[in-house]
Order: C-alpha cells, then sequence, then structure tokens
C-alpha cells in the first residue's frame, strides 16, 4: 500500500490503539517500503520474461539422473556471488525448462535479477546481435 493510501488507515487506527505520532510514523514506513520491495519483485519478475511460474517443490527428483544437491544450491542462488550463468542441459521432459523457471523466480524475489531465455531465443538474438542488427524481442 502506498504511504498516500495508507495514511488514513494507519492514523486512525493509530490514534485507536493510543499509539504515539513516532509509532504511527514507522508504520507508515514499514507499509511504504513493503509496497517498493513487491514492486520491486513485480517488476523484476516481469523482466525476466518467464513463460509461466513454476516452483521447485513441485519438482520431483526422484527416479531422474538430476542432482537435486546441486540444484537446490543453484535455486538458492550459490551462483549469484561468482556472478555465473547457469545453463541446463537434457533431452525432452528432462525438466530444465521447470528448474530454470523455478531457479529464476526464486533468486528474482531474493533480490537479483534474472532472464529467462529458451535456447531458439538465445541463438536468434545472439547471431542478430552478431550481425549488428537490433533483437527482436517477444512478448
Amino acid at each position: 500500500m502506498r504511504l498516500a493510501g495508507a495514511f488514513d488507515e494507519a492514523v486512525t487506527a493509530g490514534v485507536q490503539r493510543q499509539r504515539t505520532t513516532p509509532e504511527i510514523l514507522t508504520d507508515l514506513l514499514r507499509a511504504e517500503a513493503a509496497h517498493r520491495h513487491s514492486a520491486s519483485i513485480r517488476y523484476r519478475m516481469s523482466a525476466a520474461k518467464l513463460p509461466v511460474v513454476k516452483n521447485i517443490d513441485a519438482f520431483v527428483f526422484e527416479g531422474t539422473p538430476v542432482n537435486e544437491g546441486l540444484v537446490r544450491s543453484l535455486h538458492a542462488g550459490s551462483f549469484l556471488p561468482a556472478q555465473r550463468n547457469i545453463v541446463l542441459v537434457g533431452g525432452t521432459g528432462t525438466g530444465k525448462t521447470h528448474l530454470a523457471i523455478a531457479r529464476t523466480a526464486s533468486v528474482v524475489r531474493a533480490g537479483a535479477r534474472g532472464r529467462y531465455f529458451n535456447t531458439v531465443d538465445l541463438i536468434t538474438r545472439l547471431e542478430e546481435e552478431t550481425r549488428g542488427a537490433k533483437p527482436k524481442t517477444r512478448s
């Protein structure tokens, strides 16, 4: 909730609860900070261009050759301090897309920026940049 929208509610509730002016102002500042934080996450999620939102908890590791420990470490953002990219390779139906989307969403929610590409779009973009053409963007 924006500060302007939260003002009447916070003041009314603060007066009813006999809160001090500094306490009411603190409540307003917390509301504004929470709003800015969630707006920032929404913006970064939009910029990440995820086709859908997936969660790692919905991925079934049992019976797959996927290294669960490594995937969970990447999901937590272990690659971020070294500023490394991640490329997932495997056959059709192995969960690459699910894991890439879940990992990207996780690190974006944690405050990082991320961008999802499928292979075809990434190659097209790289070829266009190599030729000096302006890359086409998909909505």
